[in-house]
């Protein structure tokens, strides 16, 4: 399997704050691979690091096959980079934008104006080419972020929460700009909270918290490690939880605490049968359920059961320990 990125140990250390703590990597070269954690995690720490803006504490990280401190030049031709914030100028138009971009990478002056009209007309932002982009949406100024990391094509193109804040819309417009990235060959590493955007984009994906790898898979992987099958219950009456739990906990084992929907209660079952019995204890407890479902396991609760929190807001800031 040829390697787009590979890290060994990876460690670095803003004092005594351990941001990334031993991380080991391994993405395969055209893939899209999702890195997942809570706020303070260490992704996008782990990003700057790969693509050498921060220099390891000890550990070792490879681009490309090449090292991000002895060739952090030649990493740095390969690799394109979106932050969680938009690096345009304002004050220029979209096209301006891009054009910038490209003289600063070397294209000469035709070469840059071309890219840029291919690029503004690929990412649906033609006709607001000329457009300053202080009038730009939320979702237009994003996708123009994305197109400045496309001027010249990059092997490897890093995204931080790259759908941070959007709206529905103008993120699965973001979607489907990185579908058709990842089809031109280029490895997307992608970084996220929204763990919907993790389920349909990623093949693989990685969840760090407090610095440190803790699971790494597929997302069926990740789904099958906190059980199979999840069985979902709202109960008509949630004044009857406590007494519902008990039962259930005779019957199937413990139940999962949720505290934001006390008539909502979800447990690990074995398969039917076992949903099947708890149903039975329930009704024979005289206590009535509105709907229930029975399936795998959301990307939702496997996060939860892995950190030990819920994802936060992904509009919320990182901060400076990451």
């Amino acid at each position: 399997m040829t390697l787009a990125i590979e890290t060994a140990g990876l460690v670095k250390h803003f004092g005594k704050t351990r941001a990334v703590e031993g991380v080991d990597l391994r993405i395969k070269t055209g893939a899209v691979y999702g890195l997942l954690g809570p706020n303070g995690a260490g992704k996008t720490t782990t990003i700057r690091v790969l693509t050498t803006l921060l220099r390891p504490t000890s550990g070792s990280a490879s681009v490309l096959g090449m090292d991000v401190v002895r060739e952090a030049k030649a990493v740095r031709a390969k690799v394109g980079l979106t932050g969680q914030f938009a690096s345009v100028d304002e004050d220029l138009s979209g096209h301006e934008n891009l054009v910038l971009v490209g003289r600063l990478l070397g294209l000469p002056w035709g070469t840059a104006r071309e890219r840029a009209s291919e690029l503004l007309e690929a990412f649906g932002l033609a006709e607001a080419s000329k457009r300053l982009v202080k009038t730009y949406s939320g979702g237009m100024r994003r996708r123009l972020d994305i197109a400045a990391s496309l001027v010249t094509t990059p092997e490897v193109l890093f995204l931080d929460e790259p759908t941070s804040g959007l709206d529905p819309r103008s993120r699965n417009q973001v979607w489907d700009i990185i579908r058709g990235i990842t089809k031109t060959g280029t490895t997307v590493l992608l970084t996220t909270q929204y763990l919907e955007e993790a389920d349909r984009l990623a093949e693989r994906m990685a969840v760090i918290d407090h610095g440190r790898l803790i699971a790494e898979g597929t997302s069926g992987d990740l789904k099958a490690s906190v059980g199979a099958n999840r069985l979902h219950i709202r109960l008509r009456n949630p004044g009857e939880r406590a007494r519902a739990e008990a039962v259930l906990a005779s019957s199937i084992g413990a139940v999962e605490p949720n505290g934001t929907e006390p008539a909502r209660i979800t447990a690990n079952v074995s398969g039917e049968q076992a949903a099947t019995e708890a149903l039975a204890a329930l009704s024979r407890a005289g206590i009535r359920v509105a709907e229930f479902s029975l399936g795998s396991p959301s990307l939702d609760e496997v996060f939860l059961a892995l950190t030990g929190k819920p994802a936060e807001d992904p509009t919320a800031s990182e901060g400076a320990a990451k």
